[in-house]
């Protein structure tokens, strides 16, 4: 099975906390029901392009919410180009929103970790302020109807075919 720990921090141990380690299946979506709306989102990309939310209704959207030092981000985002790559033209949109760097540091980044799916800058962490994060990355899928379907907390292995399944089960062609 393929599965990635994750540590959390529990009452007592050595200054009042110690950790243990939690599995979380790399595949597991939350599902959200009901399925709340999408909170707004308008951010530029690195390339100065304007990207709403609401400009992609009808379609489903992985929206990722990611930065250049955050390890399990790192480790994730060549699974999100697979995805994007295998599902671009079912209709999938994937969205990652950098949060707190700016355009010239996710450039040289890319360098090393290439993506063509768009990357957007929340430089004042304005957008990740109003989507219910609870830390990085993220992940929200947001259906056509412009609800959130699934969240992941956490690092995904987002080409698994099991994840594929779920999206298309959304509404890809």
């Amino acid at each position: 099975m393929n599965r990635r720990r994750f540590l959390t921090a529990i009452p007592g141990g050595l200054l009042g906390l110690s950790l243990r380690p939690v599995w979380a299946e790399a595949t597991h979506l939350t599902a959200l029901e009901p399925r709340p709306k999408g909170p707004p989102l308008a951010l530029e990309d690195i390339d100065g392009q304007h990207h709403r939310l609401e400009d992609y209704r009808g379609r489903v959207v992985v929206v990722n919410f990611w930065a250049t030092w955050c390890p399990p981000c790192r480790d994730e985002l060549p699974s999100l180009q697979r995805l994007w790559e295998q599902l671009r033209d079912a209709g999938l949109v994937v969205l990652g929103v950098n949060v707190g760097e700016d355009a010239d540091r996710i450039f040289f980044f890319t360098a090393d970790y290439p993506v063509d799916f768009p990357l957007l800058l929340d430089q004042d962490s304005a957008t990740i302020d109003r989507w219910p994060v609870r830390g990085i990355p993220t992940t929200f899928i947001i259906d056509p109807e412009g609800r959130i379907a699934y969240r992941a907390i956490g690092a995904r292995d987002f080409d698994h075919p099991r994840l594929l399944e779920r999206l298309r089960a959304l509404g890809l062609d």
